[in-house]
C-alpha cells in the first residue's frame, strides 16, 4: 500500500531552464514520508518530542526520468519498503498528474530513502512499536 499526495510545482522550485531544480524531488520525498505517518495516524513531531527518536537519511538514490516544470500537479506516491531493526526504507515514485487533455500521468522519478532511528545523541535506537506495527502492516498490504 502506498499513500499519494498531491503538490503543485511552485516558480521557486525551478530553475532557469524552467525545470525544477533536482534537489526538489528529495524535499517531495519528504513530504511523502510525513504523509504516511499523519495516514497511519502517527507523526514526526511526536516520533521526536514523545520518543526521543529521529529518522535521519543516511542514503537517497533518485532516478529521474522526465522533467517536472512549473505548475505541474505533481503526485507522490510513498511506502514504507524495509524496516529492520533500526533500518528504515521508503520508496517513492513521482508523477505528473493526468491532463484534461487526456495525456495519462507521466513518471518523473522514483527512488528511496535509507533511515538509523536514532535517539538524540545519535546513537541507534528501535523505532517504538507503535510506528514498527503501523509500518509493518502498510508493507504487508503491498
Amino acid at each position: 500500500m502506498s499513500v499519494t499526495t498531491e503538490v503543485r510545482v511552485r516558480y521557486a522550485e525551478t530553475d532557469q531552464m524552467g525545470v525544477v531544480y533536482y534537489a526538489n524531488y528529495l524535499v517531495w520525498f519528504e513530504v511523502g514520508r510525513v504523509e504516511v505517518l499523519r495516514t497511519l495516524g502517527l507523526s514526526y513531531r511526536r516520533l521526536e518530542t514523545e520518543h526521543q527518536c529521529i529518522l535521519p537519511v543516511v542514503e537517497v538514490r533518485c532516478r529521474y526520468r522526465s522533467p517536472a516544470r512549473y505548475d505541474d500537479r505533481i503526485l507522490i506516491e510513498t511506502r514504507p519498503s524495509m524496516l529492520r531493526g533500526a533500518v528504515l526504507k521508503f520508496a517513492y515514485r513521482i508523477f505528473r498528474e493526468a491532463s484534461q487533455e487526456g495525456n495519462e500521468r507521466e513518471l518523473l522519478a522514483e527512488g528511496e530513502t535509507v533511515h538509523v532511528v536514532c535517539d538524540g545523541q545519535m546513537n541507534r535506537t528501535p523505532l517504538p512499536e507503535k510506528y514498527a506495527a503501523a509500518l509493518r502492516s502498510m508493507m504487508a498490504d503491498n
